[in-house]
């Protein structure tokens, strides 16, 4: 058991040697969480803005359905998805379990309900503010949910990174049906739980530290396209950037 110093201090090594085993893991978890966050995105993003216009009989229950979603931990999706892809399962004939497949559906799965009620309340809050005006211009639900969510992108941009975040820093469901195999399935989340119990403390603190990083850059994305939404917003009016006439 190495101490906290020469623990920080060989990870520090890791990082800076650009360990080939240590790289391998973070390239794997950049790719896995990018992957589900565009799929997630593409759906969510879809939904979200359709949610946000949209008025039917339902629709409440459908969004505490949605709400109670955001709340689910992670190893009970991964536990659905396990059975779902397990050889007695549904999709089962996929052959994707323990699978760099099934770790992007499980994080894809986990981050669609963050993406779609963050972007239900941008589209919903920017409807309250035009959706008359764009109503008397004849637009209809699926037109205004369009326009309204490419007035609002810089807002929906930081869901995205978001949900890439929430996807990143995500341990449970991974580790259920991706199975943490080395060199296949293993991410910077899962491998740091594995080699502290291993004691392997430098790779797992050097591990730890890339995840910071990306969550700092991630932070630092978000602040930067606030900035740049103020001062998209400071320079002219919301409604006329909509750049579509109806």
């Amino acid at each position: 058991m190495t101490s906290f110093t020469d623990s920080a201090a060989m990870a520090l090594h890791l990082i800076f040697s650009l360990d080939s085993g240590l790289m391998a893991i973070v390239a794997r978890s950049l790719w896995v969480s990018a992957c589900a966050t565009v799929i997630a995105c593409a759906l969510g993003l879809v939904l979200g803005a359709a949610l946000g216009v949209r008025r039917f009989a339902g629709r409440q229950a459908l969004l505490a359905l949605l709400n109670t979603f955001l709340a689910v931990p992670s190893v009970v999706v991964g536990l659905v998805v396990y059975l779902l892809l397990s050889r007695s399962g549904p999709l089962g004939f996929l052959g994707w379990l323990f699978s760099f497949k099934a770790m992007v559906l499980a994080q894809a799965l986990l981050v669609l309900p963050v993406v779609t009620a963050l972007t239900r309340q941008v589209v919903e809050d920017a409807e309250g503010l035009h959706g008359e005006q764009l109503q008397s211009l004849g637009a209809h639900p699926a037109l205004r949910s369009a326009l309204l969510a490419w007035d609002e992108r810089y807002a929906l941009l930081t869901v995205m990174l978001a949900a890439f975040g929430r996807a990143i820093s995500e341990v449970g469901a991974v580790m259920i049906v991706g199975g943490n195999i080395d060199g296949f399935t293993r991410v910077m989340t899962t491998a740091i739980a594995l080699e502290t119990s291993k004691g392997d403390l430098p790779l797992a603190l050097g591990l730890g530290l890339v995840l910071l990083l990306a969550v700092l850059l991630l932070n630092v994305l978000v602040a930067a396209v606030r900035r740049w939404r103020e001062q998209e917003e400071g320079a002219s009016p919301a409604l006329p950037q909509l750049g579509v006439s109806v």
